[in-house]
């Protein structure tokens, strides 16, 4: 059943018919944004459970919401903010726009044309807000603790991933940005010295990525290592926190990365992280108390340190304790929303 917003005062478009980590951060922090203000989601595919409008209720926002001089349209994509340019500037519906960005790198002509139609835009790093040609407000993303959290004793891990021993995870899409091949290298240097570990590589390559993934898993084959470096492919949103849970490390090996939410992920499930150094991540991993940094693309920097805290159980059990007290102190899910509705409360102030 649909939780229909009759009257919203915030409108975040999603296009977006699959899934990805721009939907997937929209689809958490929305109902957070909502304790607090009418916020719906419009998209072709949203959830029940997100308060939402439909596209045919569209007509509707031509007029002010009861108590705000105007609506706030908030893209995250190109499409969606050419939407808001359409509606606002020749359909004249009572609206400001803001985008927030993720990339960190150069924008296109186009991207800069449409950011630049924007009356807010939102970062989500330092990082990104130094790739735009304007100012912008840091909202970094949150990640809600309650359903990310470290197994309980004694909790089953999901059916299709070995019952016992030490897992090594790396979760996304699968395809060279993100980093897999280097994973799947330092992994196939770093098992088998350790018969008690495996490797997990949650996800999928979407079409074009499927050799991609065809090569990797030649490449495990041909090491000896297809029973140990496991590729169950994706999972719901749901159901991935379980597979965190089962983890005794988490590798985020991107190349280059807008912000990437894996990693905090793991660490509020209690898990260190070996990052790349991109995106937001040297923001979010303490080298040495909860995980550990490298280069990119850098097989052997991943390898030595993804073997140095599997060889330290107690260093290892203490940086999982303390990425878990990171992400509840500065991570917060409701950090995020208030930062996002703060921004909103400034539009409507200045009218």
């Amino acid at each position: 059943m649909r939780t229909l917003v009759p009257d919203p005062q915030v409108i975040a478009p999603n296009f977006k018919r699959r899934l990805s980590g721009v939907t997937t951060t929209l689809f958490r922090v929305a109902p957070v944004q909502a304790r607090s203000l009418r916020l719906a989601v419009l998209g072709p595919v949203v959830p029940g459970e997100i308060p939402q409008i439909r596209f045919r209720d569209l007509p509707r926002l031509a007029r002010r919401p009861a108590d705000r001089p105007f609506r706030i349209w908030h893209a995250r994509r190109n499409v969606e903010m050419l939407a808001g340019v359409v509606l606002r500037d020749l359909l004249r519906f009572p609206m400001k726009l803001v985008f927030t960005s993720a990339s960190q790198r150069k924008h296109t002509g186009w991207s800069r044309f449409l950011i630049g139609r924007m009356d807010a835009v939102v970062s989500v790093s330092e990082f990104t807000a130094a790739y735009l040609q304007r100012s912008s407000t840091v909202v970094m993303h949150g990640i809600d603790t309650g359903v990310f959290r470290p197994a309980f004793d004694g909790e089953a891990r999901p059916a299709d991933l070995p019952p016992s021993g030490r897992l090594v995870g790396c979760f996304g899409r699968i395809r060279r940005q993100k980093g897999t091949d280097v994973f799947i290298d330092a992994m196939i240097r770093v098992l088998p010295d350790r018969p008690d570990v495996k490797a997990v590589v949650l996800g999928r390559a979407t079409g074009e990525h499927q050799g991609f993934l065809d090569a990797l898993k030649a490449r495990v084959a041909a090491a000896g290592l297809s029973d140990r470096i496991l590729f169950p492919g994706e999972v719901g949103p749901l159901e991935t926190p379980a597979y965190y849970r089962a983890l005794s490390l988490y590798v985020a090996p991107q190349r280059w990365e807008g912000f990437g939410v894996t990693p905090l992920e793991a660490m509020a499930s209690g898990a260190p992280v070996v990052a790349t150094t991109v995106g937001a991540f040297p923001k979010l991993v303490i080298e040495g108390e909860t995980g550990s940094l490298i280069p990119p693309g850098d097989v052997e920097a991943m390898a030595a340190a993804v073997a140095r805290w599997l060889d330290d159980e107690a260093g290892r059990t203490a940086a999982g304790e303390a990425a878990r007290r990171r992400v509840e102190a500065h991570f917060s899910l409701e950090a995020e929303a208030e930062g996002l509705n703060a921004v909103y409360r400034r539009l409507w102030d200045q009218a």
